[in-house]
């Protein structure tokens, strides 16, 4: 059994073949879903995938890059459905530096970013954490507001140095496509470095195809070329990597 533990069946390139994909998901282990939203529209559009498959779970919140235009009726909306029972995270959030370059537009997005952990911890909720060339400010803003609920640095991108930090505020590595990827030398030490029972899986589909579908639209099926890597590089068995990532996967989202 796979949990993918962060992918975007609400994503209009998904949306309208989410049936289709979740039987060919199933097809190979995938039985489990969290499908993250990324503003109100998206995080409302997983709730409804969530209500409709068992398999499905949500996570809602406002990605960083998403949060210049958020009123406060938008996010009271969004965030009253913490209350839903396929609600089981908020995300992704986070800090998003790729695009948004002026200290005023970061400082919104730090600042919306601690309101949305102290969302989640208000609700008792782990949180999903999209980082993007801001791993320094996204470091210290978890040290100084911490997810009580811990949570899964998402496509982690730090450092294997940095590492005993993120797991000493109780967060998750999440590894998803990349680590596929033949230039992914530093993602690679990741994996090698991080304790088996400190990793969930991901795809982020529609985005990140694993290596050799690298390019195409990424879809969950496609985890099962993560977990072959994983096992590449930690030279482990496949079942025993399946046994422990699932049961950390269901341990954080409580399902």
């Amino acid at each position: 059994m796979i949990f993918d533990t962060h992918c975007h069946l609400n994503d209009e390139a998904l949306l309208a073949n989410v049936d289709k994909i979740i039987t060919e998901s199933l097809k190979v282990g995938v039985d489990k879903f969290l499908v993250v939203g990324w503003d109100k529209k998206s995080s409302l559009e997983a709730i409804k995938l969530a209500e409709k498959y068992p398999e499905v779970f949500a996570a809602i919140g406002f990605h960083p890059s998403n949060v210049f235009d958020v009123t406060e009726t938008d996010y009271q909306e969004v965030m009253a459905y913490l209350t839903h029972p396929k609600v089981v995270a908020v995300g992704e959030i986070g800090l998003d530096y790729h695009w948004n370059k002026t200290a005023e537009e970061r400082n919104t997005q730090k600042q919306f970013f601690i309101r949305q952990i102290k969302t989640a911890n208000e609700y008792k909720k782990p949180i999903t954490i999209h980082n993007r060339e801001a791993f320094e400010d996204c470091l210290n803003i978890l040290k100084q507001h911490k997810p009580v609920m811990g949570g899964v640095m998402h496509c982690y991108s730090g450092s294997a140095e940095a590492l005993k930090v993120v797991l000493e505020l109780g967060l998750l590595i999440g590894l998803g496509g990349t680590l596929t990827f033949t230039n992914a030398r530093k993602v690679k030490e990741v994996c090698m470095e991080t304790p088996l029972e400190k990793i969930v899986v991901e795809t982020d589909a529609p985005y990140l195809a694993p290596h050799p579908q690298r390019g195409t639209i990424n879809t969950p099926k496609n985890i099962a070329l993560v977990i072959d890597e994983i096992a590449k590089v930690k030279n482990l068995s496949k079942k025993h990597i399946l046994d422990v990532i699932y049961k950390t996967s269901c341990d954080m989202f409580h399902v």
